[in-house]
């Protein structure tokens, strides 16, 4: 259905497509047996302490404001991260804001954390009961004085609807983002979400989200924080605002975060060098260009537990879920694994 339709939904504007694609899954009409694989009881991971049916989840970005959460685990999703969420509404940056890359299977954005805010949200997922694993991504508001403060405000009212926490550093679209993955403004804020943890006795698990552009040299010390501060995963990785130079499509030079198959190597190559140095000690979820069974092997052949996926069902539709699924196990039987998890960093 969806290759039918493709031509009509890329005739349109990107946001507009997606918010027609938000509307239409609030109707949640459609049966999950459509989206059902024979056999998948051989991709089933542990994620924070938590059993899941597979390793395929939907990163943040698509269901940014936690409206159709449920709606989008009937497609077959293993996870599902909503947000990014920030304290108070934010509209985000002035449209158009999304970019289509068609020859080079890729996306630009540069949407700038539009939300509803944390406190409608948080009554929103309390009225909406999740039917699988939540994640829930932070970040602070643009006009903030205070951006750690804006960071543990939304943990505070959102730790306790998500099965974990991802602390977002790492859009190119909020300025002075990532400059808390210097040593010292990471430490700052671990820190203070640790604090905060201990006073509200908060266990949900904290993951962080870092930038595909950071240097080799910048992998040590973040390591070693994450580590002292005792945060369970790593989200490797954002989207990227270099990588342009061997683009085709005409928008290449748009301002924002590029997405998709020009990240595939760079956040594989990543994965890599997180996992020789922390050896499976902390989860590690890879994202960018994952869009096939075979991307998605990759990915945790480098040393990832599990993947997650955007810009891929923007080209694919909500059936890539299921064709991912489908190559994975395929591919697993060939290579005589017995379960996924025997896969986690053989080639790192």
């Amino acid at each position: 259905m969806f290759s039918l339709l493709r031509p009509y939904i890329f005739s349109l504007d990107p946001e507009v497509a997606h918010d027609l694609a938000i509307q239409s899954l609030k109707a949640n009409i459609l049966p999950k047996s459509l989206f059902d694989v024979e056999g998948e009881e051989i991709l089933e991971i542990d994620l924070f302490n938590k059993k899941l049916p597979n390793p395929i989840g939907l990163a943040a970005g698509f269901d940014k404001s936690a409206e159709v959460y449920n709606s989008l685990f009937k497609f077959g999703f293993g996870l599902i991260e909503v947000g990014t969420i920030t304290p108070k509404r934010q509209l985000g940056n002035p449209k158009p804001r999304i970019f289509r890359l068609e020859k080079d299977k890729a996306l630009i954005n540069r949407l700038g954390f539009n939300n509803h805010g944390s406190e409608v949200i948080s009554k929103r997922i309390s009225k909406n009961q999740p039917n699988g694993f939540l994640g829930v991504n932070i970040g602070p508001n643009k006009d903030t004085i205070n951006k750690l403060e804006d960071y543990l405000t939304c943990l505070s009212n959102l730790s306790i609807f998500s099965d974990y926490v991802t602390i977002n550093i790492s859009s190119p679209n909020t300025q002075g983002l990532r400059n808390f993955h210097k040593k010292e403004e990471m430490e700052k804020l671990l820190s203070g979400i640790n604090n905060l943890k201990k006073e509200k006795k908060i266990e949900t698990p904290i993951a962080i989200k870092i930038s595909p552009d950071i240097k080799d040299s910048e992998i040590e010390s973040i390591i070693e924080l994450i580590q002292k501060y005792n945060v369970q995963g790593i989200i490797v990785s954002n989207t990227t605002d270099t990588n342009r130079d061997n683009l085709s499509d005409i928008k290449k030079d748009e301002l924002g975060g590029l997405s998709g198959q020009p990240l595939k190597d760079i956040s594989t190559n990543l994965i890599k060098k997180f996992y020789k140095k922390t050896k499976g000690t902390i989860k590690i979820i890879g994202v960018g260009g994952v869009d096939s069974g075979q991307s998605a092997f990759e990915k945790i052949a480098a040393g990832a537990d599990a993947v997650q996926l955007y810009t891929g069902m923007v080209y694919k539709g909500p059936g890539i879920v299921k064709d991912i699924k489908k190559e994975l196990i395929t591919i697993l039987k060939k290579e005589n694994f017995k379960n996924i998890r025997q896969v986690v960093g053989i080639n790192a």
